[in-house]
């Protein structure tokens, strides 16, 4: 696999090997679209996104690395009981990430986590579903 895809990988083991407050199974994919009836059931998918390659030092590459966190869930009620039980969860996941070595991929090293916008208000209005995405970003020397 490529460097993203590896990290992607070991990003989805590490938050399937997690107990968190909702149950889920995370998938590595690349593109977490589903149809309408199956998003009843959260979905969490981990998503490769970006390579940034820069000079590091005489001999190595600086390799930053982006993989999306896709949280998504059909809304039942849409009320706010729903929505700030899902928002808890994607802050739950972005700190257990926040500094966490990759067990699956020990070199590279957490450097940050992005969640803008928190949830995407057209999924909300168009189709009644949650959908957060948290870009991490993990640097690895090579």
């Amino acid at each position: 696999m490529s460097l993203v895809a590896d990290i992607a990988e070991a990003v989805k083991d590490e938050l399937n090997a997690h107990d968190f407050s909702m149950e889920f199974e995370a998938a590595r994919g690349y593109l977490p679209l589903f149809d309408l009836p199956e998003m009843k059931d959260l979905h969490v998918t981990v998503v490769p996104k970006g390579l940034a390659v820069e000079g590091g030092s005489r001999k190595a590459s600086q390799h930053d690395v982006q993989v999306d966190v896709a949280v998504q869930k059909k809304l039942e009620a849409a009320d706010n009981a729903e929505m700030d039980d899902l928002m808890s969860l994607v802050e739950e996941i972005s700190d257990f990430l926040r500094f966490r070595r990759l067990e699956g991929f020990p070199g590279a090293a957490w450097l940050k986590v992005e969640n803008a916008p928190v949830y995407s208000q057209e999924h909300l209005s168009e189709m009644r579903q949650f959908t957060s995405v948290l870009t991490v970003t993990y640097r690895v020397m090579r």
